[in-house]
């Protein structure tokens, strides 16, 4: 038999629907490891929190392995890639109302030889994540 797909990505893609239909933002809470591409100036702890609503966003995609849009950050359009295992949680902005998510550490030392050194935060964020444990920012 074959392995089944996670239902993590099913969760977030409910939860941010979720969101949107109760005209609440969606917020996204990423431990940000070597595979995330997200602005290192906004990382926080080795964490970040994303808005995920369709009007701070363009070209919104969640699928099974990752979540990639364009985004500004300080009147400037990037590109982010945050993979599911980097995931901590999808919340709503006004009320906390989401699902939280246990990252596994395993998947983020079993590619960190792979990955491009331009695409990764410093090792000290990297290191503070795996010392600490998870914190929610209210973010307003």
């Amino acid at each position: 038999m074959s392995e089944l797909i996670s239902t993590k990505p099913y969760m977030i893609r409910a939860i941010h629907e979720w969101c949107v239909d109760n005209h609440l933002t969606p917020h996204l809470l990423v431990a940000v490891n070597p595979q995330t591409r997200v602005p290192v100036a906004f990382v926080k702890e080795g964490e970040i929190v994303l808005n995920l609503n369709y009007s701070a966003t363009k070209d919104l995609h969640i699928d099974n392995e990752a979540i990639v849009f364009s985004a500004r950050f300080s009147g400037v359009s990037q590109n982010l890639y945050v993979p599911m295992n980097a995931v901590k949680g999808i919340f709503a902005r006004e009320n906390g109302q989401g699902m939280f998510f246990e990252v596994n550490t395993s998947d983020v030392s079993a590619n960190k030889n792979s990955v491009n050194p331009s695409k990764v935060e410093s090792s000290t964020a990297a290191t503070v994540t795996a010392k600490k444990k998870p914190t929610l920012t209210i973010v307003k």
